[in-house]
């Protein structure tokens, strides 16, 4: 293994199920039982429980599917003020210490723990003092994974979920790598799993014997990727001023729509709520996309850009109708959405420095 860079330490913070597991906190009724946060009838499922994930339930399936798995489920609408409240309490545990945070989403971060405020040596014993703060505080639990790069901290986070922590010493990444299922690998979905499974690639090891151009040529761009991080090899730093690229709103609608004076005031409205949205943020952007899934599920996308920023709702809506008019088919409509990039915040990064200290200790789990 090449330690020829300065090695870090990592950790991944993921909390537990954090929807599902917000609502059964501030119901005690709902503690114990299978539930879905979505919408129960044309939705999906947003989040599951881990009662419900014993069923085959899953984050993003439809909810009709999602019912006929488990026809206990308990389905319970989003709050998502609420998950933001209790993000931003569980990142102010974060900063206590490190300011080097890179939240991912409402539920997960990266930091870099390498120098910290508390001047602790071992990242084992901050991840757990870090769960243990949530948990007193919110009353939730976190899983957390340790190591030197955030691939390998994001890998880590699963293996002892829920609520347990998992750290890969760099003593023994190469082993763990080299035993680990593809399918596990961060960044291998379904799809290129199955490809790999095809060409008798299974386990770390398997994906080690094959050159760089060899995966290259099989995967692409991901190809430099699989062949590095199998190594141990991931440098992408914790980046505590995450860039954000585009803001989208997008509504699945309770009966399929083709009349088109309802689809106009969906995108009326929905023109309305990306301007609030942006402007609440001081947000603006250049190229405005089009979503629209049929009834059959396929999905169908167009984007315009302009010269000069989009500043208004009549803008949006005056667009997305251009981009409406342009839908190669007439078929029912289970869902429209309106997003925008190329944002002005691309003109105003934040660059951070991130510190490269000698690595002194890791703790084994």
């Amino acid at each position: 293994m090449d330690f020829s860079l300065p090695l870090r330490k990592i950790i991944h913070v993921d909390m537990d199920a954090f929807y599902a597991s917000v609502e059964q906190h501030d119901n005690p009724e709902l503690k114990g039982k299978p539930i879905a946060v979505g919408g129960q009838h044309r939705g999906v499922v947003a989040a599951a429980s881990y009662e419900a994930r014993k069923y085959g339930v899953r984050s993003a399936m439809p909810s009709k599917t999602a019912k006929e798995k488990c026809p206990q489920l308990i389905f319970v609408p989003p709050r998502f003020s609420r998950y933001k409240e209790i993000s931003k309490k569980i990142r102010e545990i974060f900063y206590e210490y490190t300011d080097l945070v890179e939240p991912l989403s409402l539920d997960e971060a990266y930091l870099d723990v390498t120098e910290n405020k508390k001047g602790m040596e071992s990242a084992n014993l901050i991840a757990k003092e870090i769960r243990q703060k949530i948990f007193e505080q919110t009353g939730l639990t976190a899983s957390a994974g340790i190591s030197v790069n955030k691939f390998l901290a994001k890998v880590a986070s699963d293996i002892n979920k829920p609520n347990g922590q998992k750290t890969i010493h760099p003593d023994k990444m190469e082993h763990f790598l080299e035993e680990l299922p593809v399918e596990k690998f961060y960044g291998v979905g379904k799809v290129t799993a199955n490809k790999m499974f095809s060409l008798g690639i299974y386990k770390g090891k398997d994906l080690k014997k094959r050159s760089l151009e060899d995966l290259v040529r099989l995967f692409g761009k991901s190809g430099q990727h699989y062949y590095n991080v199998v190594r141990g090899i991931h440098t992408s730093e914790v980046k505590p001023h995450r860039i954000q690229k585009s803001v989208a709103v997008e509504r699945t609608f309770f009966e399929d729509l083709l009349d088109e004076q309802q689809i106009n005031e969906k995108l009326e409205s929905l023109a309305e709520e990306i301007h609030q949205r942006l402007q609440k943020n001081n947000i603006l952007g250049r190229t405005l996309t089009l979503k629209i899934k049929y009834k059959d599920f396929s999905l169908f996308t167009r984007s315009i850009t302009s010269e000069d920023y989009f500043s208004s709702p009549e803008q949006y809506y005056n667009t997305g109708k251009k981009l409406w008019e342009l839908r190669p088919f007439d078929k029912a409509v289970r869902l429209l959405g309106l997003s925008l990039s190329q944002l002005n915040t691309e003109e105003k990064k934040q660059v951070s420095v991130q510190l490269k200290i000698p690595f002194e200790e890791f703790e084994n789990e």
